[in-house]
């Protein structure tokens, strides 16, 4: 059974920063794409970034050069450092990987972590 478990969600003030994790386990023989999405209420769930298992990044426009994504191969993690936080950039945000575990690549989803930019 593969989990992904997101952390580092909270509230913050425009203009402050936030750091995501997200850590994969359970049955894991390799881990292809990892990325950040997120949903406001209201609106589709959209790509934030994303990562290849070679490094390769790719960001939406409304985040390029505010975030940064990251990713720690040996620990099956992905990070998301988030500046210059606007209030736009409040939702849930969530964690997805394509994860090899038995014979062929799995997408899964953690279970999302709130993010608030608010005065």
């Amino acid at each position: 059974q593969v989990q992904l478990v997101e952390s580092g969600g909270g509230l913050v003030q425009p203009g402050g920063s936030l750091r995501l994790s997200c850590a994969a386990s359970g049955s894991i023989l390799g881990i292809r794409t990892m990325a950040w999405y997120r949903q406001s209420p209201g609106k589709q769930r959209e790509l934030v970034a994303e990562i290849t298992m070679y490094g390769i990044t790719n960001y939406a426009d409304p985040v390029k050069g505010r975030f940064t994504i990251s990713r720690d191969n040996a620990k099956n993690a992905v990070f998301l450092q988030m500046d210059s936080l606007k209030p736009e950039d409040t939702a849930v945000y969530y964690c997805d990987a394509e994860i090899l575990s038995s014979y062929y690549y799995t997408r899964y989803w953690g279970q999302g972590t709130q993010v608030t930019v608010s005065s």
